[in-house]
């Protein structure tokens, strides 16, 4: 595959769905070394996140992203990307080879002026977010640090530029037989549209 070197711009807007995961739960999705990081007793952050890339991107897809936990290492704070899903096989190679992240191909329908979106990878289904309201956006700078394993070797990296979020009415649905239903998500307590985004994803460093 072709894929264009680090850092990647992405240009578009996209979902986040936020939930307090069961530690117990996840532990086991990641690897063993890392802390991971509790806002309460036996609970940690984590979440799902849809997005679109558009004109303007380092290259065009849709991604689905299930985030396990936010972990601790080494005085850094990053998300633990568990499950990620796109529709451009560029990308599967570039954020394999480039981030270590685990990404699969998978199949995205979006809907009614991308207020909605089913994501399935064959006949399985994977996740259908909807959208019902959302209120008017508030433009903010933005950081997504994450960590990951890069040929066998920690890594973190950075996703940073900005974006305008606005409070939505979303809901979302993740099948049993969903890979993503391996984080025990239950309802979320925050529900987000973003929108104007534009992130720019730095390449990954070793932990020092």
């Amino acid at each position: 595959m072709n894929y264009p070197p680090a850092p990647w711009q992405l240009k578009g807007r996209g979902f986040l769905t936020l939930y307090w995961v069961e530690i117990d739960r996840v532990r086991p999705l990641i690897p063993k070394q890392l802390q991971i990081f509790s806002f309460f007793p036996g609970k940690t952050l984590g979440g799902v996140y849809v997005g679109s890339y558009e004109d303007g991107s380092t290259l065009r897809y849709s991604e689905l992203i299930g985030v396990a936990a936010l972990i601790y290492h080494r005085g850094k704070i990053g998300a633990w990307i568990s499950h990620i899903y796109v529709d451009n096989p560029d990308s599967v190679a570039g954020g394999r080879a480039i981030w270590g992240l685990p990404k699969e191909i998978a199949q995205f329908e979006w809907e009614s002026k991308a207020s909605a979106v089913t994501v399935k990878q064959g006949d399985r289904p994977l996740c259908h977010l909807q959208s019902y309201w959302q209120l008017p956006g508030i433009e903010h700078p933005v950081q997504v640090p994450a960590h990951s394993l890069l040929n066998s070797q920690l890594v973190h990296f950075n996703g940073q530029g900005k974006l305008k979020w606005h409070w939505a009415g979303v809901d979302i649905q993740i099948p049993a037989e969903s890979a993503i239903a391996d984080l025990g998500l239950g309802q979320p307590w925050l529900t987000v549209l973003l929108s104007s985004l534009a992130l720019s994803v730095n390449a990954p460093q070793p932990f020092k």
